[in-house]
């Protein structure tokens, strides 16, 4: 068929799609403004509340003690052979399993993952990474660095740079999201993986279009969508924003000890701390709309119950994806979004009964 006929045949589908995503970025950043509006009223409060804080972060010059506990691991830095960034981990147990790889949230990094290594180190090479923009990572500035694409050509580099050919995957929050599309693209390097509180992108996609609660619940990824403006709001009042995100009484991460709270904020306290993180976010629509993904990898799947962020609903949008047999999902009674920390004994034993056939 001449390429002139192809191109007129194809041109109302082009114009179509054109004009879906048009429409879609005005609504995300008419959903933005909206959300700067309140997050702005919501900084504005805490530093009133609070004036002897000021208006920026407080940058922190010393980390705390717990980030260098020698019980959680080795500290260690990887070149990736993609991009040649360098990237910061913590690695424990090498020799003593297969290579268990653990994918951070926001606003986390490797430390958020402190009770896994020390619950599995003995039998598995344990290693929590700081994802590229994140703690001692790497951190380029441009937003075009933090595509889905590279962060997944990272995770390739990451377990071929350690000598592995394949890995068990676990993941929390954005660290999920990348895992749910790797798994898809590189099936070879993952062997089995573990989820916690996260639907894959063209899950939740489709299922924010039909449930319109699931949108307000996710309100801040449209705040994250602007420039500059982000990262002011959240680091004002000496970051109060991030702190009651990570300590709410009903939200947060109960029991959560001041110097683990700052293992968090030194990360974020630094120059430029912020921006790295947020340019996942503003990536996240980048590829709109996105096509149905058949999952098929064996998956242990938790999710909270009382997650503030993301609908129960979803765990059955995810199931319909998958190939029978190959998922197992929990819905977790009473516990919230950030279960690796809030209820680390419960996510362990279901880990252990997930994982005990490689072991045997």
């Amino acid at each position: 068929m001449p390429e002139l006929v192809v191109t007129a045949l194809l041109a109302p589908s082009r114009l179509t799609l054109k004009l879906l995503r048009a429409f879609m970025w005005s609504m995300v950043f008419s959903a933005a403004l909206v959300a700067a509006v309140v997050y702005g009223c919501i900084a504005l409060t805490h530093v009133l509340c609070r004036p002897r804080r000021g208006c920026c972060g407080r940058p922190r010059r010393t980390p705390p003690a717990c980030l260098s506990d020698p019980a959680l691991g080795e500290h260690c830095f990887l070149t990736l052979k993609s991009s040649g960034l360098r990237l910061h981990y913590v690695s424990a147990g090498r020799g003593n399993g297969p290579l268990m790889l653990f994918l951070h949230g926001f606003p986390e990094n490797w430390f958020s993952w402190r009770y896994q290594l020390r619950e599995f180190q003995s039998c598995f090479h344990v290693v929590a990474v700081d994802l590229r923009g994140y703690g001692s990572s790497d951190a380029p500035k441009d937003v075009d660095c933090y595509t889905i694409d590279l962060l997944m050509a990272d995770i390739q580099d990451i377990i071929l740079g350690l000598g592995y050919s394949k890995c068990i995957l676990v993941s929390h929050d954005w660290g999920a999201l990348l895992a749910w599309n790797f798994s898809v693209y590189y099936p070879s390097l993952v062997e089995r993986m573990v989820v916690v509180s996260a639907a894959p992108m063209s899950v939740y996609q489709d299922y924010s279009i039909r449930h319109i609660g699931q949108f307000f619940r996710s309100n801040y990824v449209f705040l994250f969508q602007l420039p500059w403006l982000p990262e002011k709001l959240l680091s004002m009042s000496d970051f109060q924003i991030l702190k009651n995100t990570l300590t709410h009484r009903k939200k947060g991460i109960p029991h959560l000890r001041p110097n683990e709270l700052e293992a968090f904020l030194y990360d974020f306290s630094q120059p430029s701390g912020l921006t790295g993180p947020l340019n996942y976010y503003r990536n996240i629509f980048r590829n709109f709309p996105l096509e149905p993904q058949e999952l098929a990898k064996p998956t242990l799947l938790l999710w909270g119950e009382k997650d503030p962020y993301f609908e129960q609903g979803l765990v059955g949008a995810i199931s319909s994806r998958f190939v029978p047999g190959r998922l197992e999902a929990h819905i977790l009674p009473g516990m919230g979004h950030w279960i690796p920390q809030s209820h680390p004994e419960e996510m362990h034993r279901y880990m252990w009964a997930f994982l005990q056939d490689l072991l045997s």
